[in-house]
């Protein structure tokens, strides 16, 4: 863990009084030290975890958390508050805080160090020594697991802390939850963790849990313990998974009851052998995302709650559970679940406007391949068969191998089947946000019809949401047991099918292929000033966040537009603008280097050459490390100049037809050299007004404005893996 946090990225005083605030202080350190690109992007994201579920701990601890395209390397910091800042806990405000960045695709190893911090967070001693560490090294050590210099005096104040006995010591936090365990209790709740021995290294995802040691079997006389499965995981993966195991644990071994518990986190998951499985007499899943082969649990007493009910009040979950199985009680068959993908996704008070969105951004991830593919391999039919390829007949009754005409005809050809899959695509998956496999026949036939129906995203909008409701309605109907077996099979997709036919067929369909129609019309009709302002818009939309939450509306509204066979000029126009505008921020930063490279510092002159080749690449996140160093200065100026853009390549009437691509795609724009003057008009002016407010400034320090670390948070590859505008 030492590369994850040094004394620097400690604060002993921390000031904030909000949980915003904290975060903000907090990340301002690792952006210091080089570890985040774009502290506002890092703060969305976090933001975002946040409002998935509070992720304030009873015990007086805050572990905000979040996995992040705008972080470089796993990373922790550490705050404590005198005041005590409100993260939503049960008993209060915290008064330690753990800020824990990870990347979008951190390797295992960090991952599973991480995970061992958040397991520590569970033990009274270490948080008392927190408590009274002295400076920001001895608090750095103690995370990190070293011997720091006052750790007897650390250790002195932990053993007089109030709670001493609350929570097990790291040591005896890999014990089994009874040590009387026979060999069927399989393994460890760490070993499910980090693979046998418990010794840190990841299992590979998948890997039946073998125990580490044995232990002894009950003598004959004795009876045989009550045993439990348990699963735990979170949305990120990180700290509330590992930290309800290790709740879990502590709770059994008082319980005295035999306790396995599977943490499906970041660093993968190992399966529990499916013996421990067989003679559990009890299962406990505490999540908030959905538990992966949960087949496994069919049949047996089930308590199903979120994770943080497994860190909060684990020895009622146990109670709980042993009474199910006194009762009698199982759970049912897996093919009828306890709530939805989006219900087990979040918070019991999550409101439906955020599993709205979520839902809807389900259909629309799956969509996005399809319009990529379709687009480009439209746009390069009419690259190579000219303008009129798409009155070629079927490359299936006519194909000369020799003619470019005939290859050109193919790929239209192509790419237009790819296209007839979108509103299908983004029906099914809506649905299947909403009900989970069984919503995926219906949300397909519901797209299908909306799309013969010319009802257009509308209506596949309308068709997988009207889709999922169906379905969840009808495993909300109470089944005999004798039918449960061919419910998925048969009945679901069956009835579902037919309602959703019916509705779209007879009843919506023709008002919604009505109101498409009006909102193509209206693109259509868009000329002067009206398409200018629009293209203006865009513009500022693109340059915003550059690749947040604003670029990417803006990105789908243009995608959406050319997402069908034979869109109309507006539409192109209008992808032609987003593509263009995106385009400047990374472009005019990389100019801006070039031309007056001593008001920059070495790290961004440097990060000026790989944003060239981002920037023509059609990546707005190239400009994220000038952006996230000086954003008062380099935000409006992006605007501005993607504004002009926007607006300028509107009034050229340039067309694109594929979604992506940057300047390699130029030979299929229309109006192609207008097209290069409103970005290089947009670059320039970008270029002069970040060069005029930072010339106001003065020089930047050779050394960098944020320190040593700057030269990593700006070195090329921070955007070595750019999430593409979209």
């Amino acid at each position: 863990m030492s590369e994850m946090i040094g004394a620097d990225l400690v604060d002993l005083d921390l000031s904030a009084d909000t949980k915003e605030a904290a975060a903000r202080a907090l990340a301002a350190r690792m952006v210091a030290r080089g570890r985040v690109t774009d502290l506002e992007g890092f703060l969305a994201d976090v933001a975002a975890r946040e409002a998935q579920m509070p992720t304030g701990l009873d015990g007086g601890i805050g572990i905000p958390h979040c996995r992040s395209a705008h972080v470089t390397e796993p990373t922790l910091a550490f705050g404590r508050s005198a005041a005590g800042i409100d993260f939503g806990a049960p008993d209060g405000p915290a008064d330690l805080v753990f800020l824990i960045a990870a990347p979008a695709g951190a390797d295992d190893a960090h991952l599973t160090i991480l995970s061992s911090l958040a397991r520590k967070l569970m033990d009274a001693e270490f948080t008392a020594a927190l408590r009274a560490a002295d400076t920001a090294e001895t608090a750095a050590a103690l995370i990190r697991g070293d011997e720091p210099p006052t750790a007897q005096g650390a250790r002195t104040a932990a053993a007089s802390a109030p709670g001493e006995t609350a929570g097990a010591s790291e040591d005896t936090a890999v014990v089994p939850a009874a040590a009387s365990a026979g060999t069927t209790a399989g393994s460890t709740a760490p070993t499910a963790a980090t693979g046998a021995g418990g010794s840190g290294t990841p299992a590979e995802p998948g890997t039946p849990v073998e125990p580490s040691t044995p232990a002894p079997a009950p003598a004959p006389d004795e009876p045989r313990p009550f045993r439990i499965v348990a699963v735990t995981s979170c949305p990120t993966g990180i700290a509330h998974t590992y930290m309800a195991a290790e709740s879990l644990e502590n709770a059994g071994r008082e319980a005295g009851v035999e306790l396995v518990v599977e943490t499906q986190g970041s660093a993968g998951f190992a399966r529990l052998d499916p013996a421990v499985i067989a003679a559990a007499d009890g299962v406990i899943l505490a999540h908030d995302v959905p538990v992966r082969d949960k087949d496994r649990f069919t049949g047996k007493p089930t308590v199903d709650v979120g994770v943080k009910a497994g860190i909060n009040r684990p020895a009622e979950l146990i109670a709980e559970v042993r009474e199910k199985a006194a009762r009698g009680e199982v759970s049912a068959p897996a093919h009828a679940p306890a709530g939805t993908p989006v219900e087990r996704a979040g918070d019991a008070t999550e409101g439906y406007g955020t599993k709205l969105r979520t839902w809807l951004m389900s259909g629309v991830s799956y969509m996005v391949p399809f319009v990529a593919a379709g687009g480009l391999l439209i746009a390069l039919g009419f690259a190579i068969g000219g303008w009129q390829v798409n009155k070629a007949p079927s490359v299936m009754d006519h194909f000369v191998w020799t003619q470019t005409d005939s290859w050109g005809a193919l790929l239209f050809q192509i790419g237009g089947v790819a296209f007839k899959f979108l509103v299908p695509v983004l029906a099914g998956y809506i649905a299947y946000g909403m009900a989970d496999r069984p919503g995926l026949v219906p949300g397909f036939v519901g797209g299908a019809i909306a799309l013969d129906a010319g009802a257009g995203f509308l209506g596949g909008l309308a068709a997988g949401l009207i889709a999922g409701g169906v379905v969840l309605a009808i495993q909300r109907v109470p089944i005999p047991a004798v039918l449960r077996g061919i419910m998925p099979v048969v009945v679901i997709p069956l009835v579902s099918s037919a309602v959703i036919g019916f509705l779209m067929l007879v009843v919506i369909g023709k008002p919604i292929a009505s109101a498409q129609k009006g909102l193509t019309d209206w693109l259509s009709g868009l000329t002067g000033t009206n398409a200018v302002l629009l293209g203006a818009l865009l513009g500022l939309m693109m340059c915003f966040d550059l690749g947040g939450p604003v670029n990417k509306v803006a990105y789908a509204f243009a995608t959406a537009g050319i997402a069908v066979t034979d869109p109309s000029d507006s539409a192109m126009q209008i992808m032609a603008a987003v593509m263009a505008a995106g385009m400047v921020p990374p472009l005019a930063m990389a100019l801006a280097t070039t031309v007056r490279g001593r008001l920059f510092t070495p790290a961004e002159r440097e990060n000026g050459k790989a944003a060239w080749v981002l920037g023509a690449s059609f990546i707005s996140e190239g400009a994220i490390p000038f952006a996230a160093a000086d954003p008062l200065r380099v935000i409006p100026s992006a605007m501005a100049g993607g504004a002009l853009t926007g607006a300028l390549s509107m009034a050229f009437g340039a067309t694109l037809r594929a979604p992506h691509g940057g300047v390699f795609v130029v030979p299929l724009i229309g109006s192609p050299l207008l097209y290069l003057v409103a970005i290089a008009a947009g670059v320039c002016v970008t270029t002069a007004l970040v060069v005029l407010l930072k010339g106001m400034r003065g020089q930047a320090p050779e050394s960098g404005t944020t320190g040593p670390a700057a030269q990593e948070a700006g070195a090329p590859k921070d955007t070595g893996q750019p999430v593409a505008a979209a």
